[in-house]
């Protein structure tokens, strides 16, 4: 009993629960993670039963924790809440209860996010490279004030972190997100200076992005409403049935698409060696280079041209114009995967943490399309 969508949840929870179990990837990933801890375990917990039972037990649920979370959409709070009232994802994860749902207190940086909007309002205004010099000197001034009371709360902690509930571990690693942040600041506030009042251009190079990303970058998108992006580009190749086969957020400044298709074309051929055909891309990743070294391994070039009498061409191909009207749906695939499993904006901190994110969304969205699919024995069963 229950409504549609509960029903819904439930099945393709029990659908999951079964593909994990019957595939074998729960006892996969358990047995990888027992082999890991193991590295790092105290010598006498190392042969303990009781040990290896507590991380295959821990193991188990963070698996199924991670799956239903991204599943879902929520962000870590947000899922610890829903888990604690929801038995149907209790039983999914293994757990019976929650003990405790911590919350942190909620900061409003009031008169600086009040600065922001009028600097960004001061764009429409006349005179607004005047006025937009006069906020910026405001907020330096307030980021100086705040600066002064950052480093007299850090000495503070540093010297009394024992009347404090943390460990000098736990305190160390405050004092650390604070330095961090401290230690740019004045390169910031130089950056902004020179950009708006003195009216002079940054190297990209030089430019600080954000304070907690540092492998952010700049990246020009060229379309209507995002001419410019900041983050990492992640390529994504999906077979002709929807199911992502590759992926590969780029850490450093990504080349342009069209360097991207040997990589991943590469990647692909390790895992699914002559199992690759076709290769079916749009315009950006045309290039003299990817047509010879497709014609190279013998893999069909579904490359879209970029040259209109070129494209013209090949869509008189028949075969060419129907890879080219599956591709459409790329561009849908994008978006589920981007708004339904990785959430906009992407809320993990380090490239590290964004790459892990990225594979288990891949991961959901994998299991997820196998999960509505009939099983086989049942379609084996109705046709017979």
């Amino acid at each position: 009993m229950g409504n549609v969508d509960y029903q819904t949840l439930r099945a393709q929870l029990l659908r999951m629960h079964q593909l994990l179990v019957d595939g074998g990837i729960e006892r996969d990933f358990i047995a990888r993670s027992v082999n890991h801890r193991r590295q790092f375990a105290v010598k006498r917990y190392q042969k303990s039963g009781k040990y290896e039972r507590i991380v295959r037990e821990h193991s188990a649920r963070a698996l199924r924790c991670n799956l239903a979370r991204v599943l879902l959409k929520e962000d870590f709070r947000s899922f610890s809440v829903r888990l604690a009232d929801s038995p149907l994802l209790q039983r999914f994860v293994g757990i019976a209860r929650l003990d405790a749902v911590v919350e942190e207190p909620k900061t409003f940086l009031t008169r600086i996010n009040r600065l922001c909007i009028e600097m960004g309002h001061g764009r429409r205004q006349a005179g607004s490279a005047k006025k937009r010099k006069g906020v910026l000197r405001r907020m330096k001034r307030l980021v100086k004030i705040v600066r002064g009371h950052a480093v007299s709360h850090r000495n503070l902690l540093d010297q009394e972190w024992k009347q404090t509930k943390w460990t000098r571990r736990q305190a160390g690693q405050i004092l650390k997100r604070i330095d961090e942040v401290l230690t740019q600041l004045p390169a910031a506030v130089k950056q902004a200076h020179e950009r708006i009042i003195g009216e002079r251009p940054v190297k990209s190079a030089d430019k600080i992005l954000s304070f907690y990303e540092p492998d952010a970058h700049v990246i020009v998108r060229g379309k209507a409403g995002a001419e410019v992006e900041f983050g990492n580009t992640l390529v994504l190749g999906e077979a002709d049935d929807g199911v992502i086969i590759d992926r590969k957020l780029i850490r450093e400044q990504a080349r342009a698409d069209c360097h991207q298709v040997e990589p991943s074309l590469s990647r692909m051929q390790d895992i699914f060696p002559d199992r690759i055909k076709g290769i079916v891309t749009d315009r950006g990743c045309d290039s003299q280079d990817n047509a010879e070294s497709l014609a190279f391994v013998g893999i069909k070039n579904g490359l879209c041209p970029k040259n209109p009498r070129e494209m013209k061409r090949r869509f008189a191909d028949p075969e060419f114009a129907r890879w080219q009207k599956r591709r459409a749906q790329t561009e849908a695939r994008i978006a589920i995967f981007k708004r339904e499993l990785l959430g906009q904006p992407l809320r993990s901190k380090g490239f590290a943490h964004r790459e892990l994110i990225v594979t288990w969304a891949v991961f959901v969205h994998d299991l997820w399309m196998l999960a509505r699919r009939p099983r086989a024995s049942h379609a084996l069963a109705q046709a017979a």
